[in-house]
């Protein structure tokens, strides 16, 4: 779940099956759209396989409106719209359960290898269920309004959201079982969710108890925080030590100068980076985000980003392997070094020239190519670009954005507390990152973060509701597992930390024949059995439907 776009993702490997961190850069957007264009082959293997030939998409018509007596979705809609969906009932048997997997912020088809060989296949197959993957409003190809403009995206709430996977599982027919009543509250359904669509999961079996059998939440953000610093703090307790070390002497040595008033100075830092035409301080800070990787590193070598331990080796590499081209940088990067208050610190240098190697190979490439000036392509403050994103294909840049602005917010800024040396800059702050909720919604206020947090925040409970998570994910702290003492671990209320693991690492797999004696790893595969055997006991719980619990 980030506020950005597949673009920052291809830069910076990080997942589109993950929320969204970071702001928009139109220009960078455009650039890479245009070299995409003309690189096509880089993008997609021609021999990869469209998993929407082996699981055909399915439609289901929806009302837009569940809400006509709220005023904040008026002129409110009698509408309806068609929501996809996807299902395999390989291994159904008539009693079997209905496995129903949220697609979350991003095309539901993005999800369909969970249907091949990651959970959702798992589950079905030890509970002879029948899987589905079910598309968000407002995402792949599930839009209620003709566009995305901001009048047309007051649909797009959690409370809505929820009430149209309520609908779906109590109206659904499936094709080739049209003669059997697969719709709760008549057969269980279990509800699954990673991250945002985690959060989902918990909601709906908290608001919808008599439809959802059960749900698992893994990495579930049930808690809505607008300054989320504490985004960061799994990778600074987890991370590689030498690299968070030398990244948080790095963001002090660009700070001392960015947050002072040498205006030569600040100069001579934007260009040693080769970031010289930057105009704001807080674009150029902007591109010294290498950490952002870790959330997109997995198990599987097939999905694992390698970004985050590519910017480590970068920025932890001893001097003599540095390059000469930025090695002849450090007369002027020991004056900026000596100007931040670290003297004549060659380790500091040796830093600050490996993170300017960095950014010569990861940042300005995209750049280079793009022959747009370096305002134009780095900026976050665009304002008349951010407004053109109003067409339907234009989701993957507008309605994650505008929930972040709504409700959920998740601004992971640089404002740590004083004794926490933080990994991004502190010029990265609310006014800055919040740029494109005024532009391109001209939403001035805060989220209304209660519209998330009343479902029960840190503290959200349920029979049969199961949280799931990494304990060096970096959305942790936005979910009840940052405090994983406060709960027992029981088959009514599973509560289960994956050692070493990030973001929802128990929700891919590998087919059988790809298995190593590492692959998946012990604590992965732990996670995957201890979540089929709670469904299993939940199953067994079923018995004679939900009368059994009156």
């Amino acid at each position: 779940m980030r506020f950005s776009t597949v673009i920052t993702g291809l830069l910076f490997g990080l997942e589109a099956t993950a929320i969204r961190v970071r702001p928009i850069q139109a220009g960078q957007i455009d650039a890479e759209a245009q070299y995409k264009r003309s690189r096509r082959s880089l993008y997609k293997r021609d021999d990869e396989l469209d998993l929407t030939l082996l699981y055909p998409e399915h439609n289901i018509s929806v009302p837009i409106d569940f809400f006509h007596n709220d005023t904040r979705y008026e002129p409110h809609s009698n509408g309806s719209f068609n929501l996809r969906y996807w299902f395999d009932d390989t291994y159904y048997e008539p009693g079997g359960p209905v496995f129903v997997l949220l697609g979350g912020e991003t095309d539901g088809a993005g999800r369909l290898p969970y249907l091949q060989k990651g959970i959702v296949h798992q589950v079905i197959k030890a509970t002879k269920g029948l899987g589905v993957i079910l598309e968000h409003r407002y995402y792949g190809t599930s839009f209620p309004t003709e566009d995305l403009t901001t009048e047309n995206l007051r649909f797009l709430s959690t409370e809505q959201a929820l009430a149209e996977v309520d609908y779906f599982a109590r109206n659904v027919k499936f094709a080739g079982h049209e003669d059997k009543d697969l719709t709760a509250p008549s057969t269980p359904w279990v509800v699954y969710g990673g991250s945002y669509a985690g959060a989902q999961s918990a909601f709906l079996r908290v608001t919808y108890p008599e439809t959802f059998w059960g749900a698992i939440s893994s990495s579930g953000v049930t808690v809505a925080i607008y300054d989320f610093w504490q985004y960061f703090e799994p990778i600074r307790l987890f991370g590689p030590p030498d690299c968070i070390k030398n990244t948080q002497t790095l963001v002090d040595v660009v700070d001392k100068h960015l947050l002072g008033n040498n205006t030569a100075n600040i100069q001579a830092l934007k260009t040693a980076f080769g970031l010289g035409n930057v105009t704001d301080n807080r674009d150029f800070a902007n591109q010294l985000i290498g950490v952002y990787g870790w959330q997109s590193t997995n198990w599987d070598p097939e999905i694992n980003s390698p970004s985050f331990y590519n910017y480590c080796r970068n920025v932890t590499q001893s001097v003599d392997q540095a390059e000469p081209a930025t090695e002849s940088l450090r007369p002027t990067v020991a004056g900026l070094v000596s100007a931040a208050g670290y003297g004549n610190d060659t380790l500091v240098q040796n830093i600050t020239l490996n993170a300017i190697s960095w950014v010569n190979k990861t940042v300005l490439p995209g750049w280079r190519r793009s022959n747009y000036t370096q305002d134009r392509y780095f900026t976050t403050l665009n304002a008349t670009a951010l407004q053109q994103y109003t067409s339907l294909e234009d989701y993957g840049y507008t309605s994650w954005s505008y929930q972040v602005c709504t409700e959920w917010g998740y601004i992971q800024t640089g404002n740590t507390p004083a004794d926490i040396q933080p990994l991004i800059s502190r010029t990265l702050d609310l006014e800055y990152l919040t740029f494109f909720c005024r532009a391109q919604f001209n939403i001035t206020t805060p989220p209304d973060l209660e519209k998330v947090n009343k479902y029960g925040g840190f503290n959200i409970s349920y029979s049969r509701l199961a949280h799931i998570g990494g304990n060096a994910d970096p959305w942790r702290p936005a979910t009840p597992l940052w405090y994983p003492e406060s709960r027992e671990d029981t088959v009514e209320e599973p509560w289960h930390l994956i050692s070493h693991g990030v973001h929802h690492w128990e929700e891919n797999g590998i087919f059988d024949n790809e298995t190593t004696p590492i692959l998946p790893p012990y604590q992965v595969i732990y996670a995957q059995q201890y979540l089929k055997n709670f469904v299993v006991d939940w199953l067994d719980e079923w018995k004679g439907g939900y009368q059994t619990e009156l």
